[in-house]
């Protein structure tokens, strides 16, 4: 059986996982180019997969009707949002993913993020490189109020690092959270509208679907306040980015930081770019060694045990 996997963490950090599949008789095909695959090599490496793990490649239907011997998808991450899982299930198509893998890193990369605007780390840095020696006023983060919207793993460890420095902190979930996890990890659980209201940074942890889409926009950011932080390391489209450059441009809110976008890079002359209140990474709240190592094992061990060659 075939076995494509085209996330390239698993060049550098997925070797032992790959000789463990070759082990078991799986032929595997990795992607050790340096670059992501274009639409039309990924398709014709897909077309004789058995199984595919799969980063940021779109596998919708029109893919999936081309890979007559598809049957397992494991995302390398946790976003589905680039794969048709509805129609992959009703082709008896597994889709996996590697839960939990990164959670950790996300929440880190968020936490550096708060203190990197609080502090005023980028302005400064650039300013002393281009021999300009401010001191801007920052904020203390100890005693600030984060609101974490969806509490899962990420959130969890997102709410353990804040809690840990001082933070209060508030959740908010379309599912219940049972007392007793909100007591382990010493949170309170508040609606939506109280939380963006009454936080002093806000963070989102949720899947791009259609209920999510565009769900922090004009209406949202009237009622934050305006020395809030908006952090987003979820999904690009989850906030409106129009709404978030008047936002920002007119002292709606004090600042945003991103690790996501719309479109990812983003356009040249995007104006949010162009904000010293906007700071944006480049889709690498993931991205670390150990985690690039966790979701190598884990996406591994949902394709060799799917195919049933554990």
């Amino acid at each position: 059986m075939n076995v494509l996997i085209t996330p390239r963490g698993f060049a550098a950090y997925g070797q032992s996982e790959i000789e463990k599949m070759r082990s078991y008789g799986l032929k595997v095909h990795y992607n050790d180019t340096g670059l992501a695959y274009s639409d039309e090599e990924f398709l014709a490496l897909a077309k004789n997969a058995d199984a595919i793990i799969v980063g940021v490649d779109i596998m919708d239907k029109r893919v999936i009707d081309q890979c007559p011997k598809l049957k397992v998808i494991c995302k390398f991450g946790v976003g589905t949002d680039n794969i048709d899982v509805a129609y992959a299930e009703s082709k008896n198509i597994y889709v996996g993913r590697t839960i939990g893998s990164n959670s950790n890193a996300v929440a880190e990369h968020v936490m550096s993020m708060i203190y990197c605007e609080a502090k005023n780390l980028w302005p400064t840095i650039r300013g002393v490189k281009n021999h300009q020696w401010q001191k801007p006023t920052g904020y203390e983060i100890s005693g600030k109020t984060l609101g974490i919207v969806g509490f899962g793993a990420i959130g969890k460890y997102l709410a353990k690092q804040a809690v840990g420095i001082g933070m209060t902190v508030q959740v908010n979930d379309v599912f219940d959270i049972p007392t007793e996890v909100l007591d382990e990890y010493q949170v309170e659980k508040v609606d939506l509208d109280h939380l963006l209201k009454s936080s002093d940074y806000i963070s989102l942890h949720l899947p791009l679907i259609n209920n999510t889409k565009n769900m922090i926009s004009v209406n949202e950011f009237q009622m934050m306040k305006k020395t809030a932080c908006l952090v987003n390391a979820a999904r690009g489209g989850i906030v409106d980015e129009k709404a978030l450059y008047e936002a920002l441009i007119s002292g709606q809110i004090r600042s945003a930081c991103f690790d996501v976008f719309s479109q990812e890079p983003p356009a040249d002359k995007e104006p949010l770019l162009a904000l010293d209140n906007f700071l944006l990474t480049s889709h690498t709240a993931a991205r670390t060694v150990e985690s690039e190592k966790r979701t190598c094992a884990y996406s591994t061990e949902i394709v060799m045990e799917k195919l049933r060659v554990l």
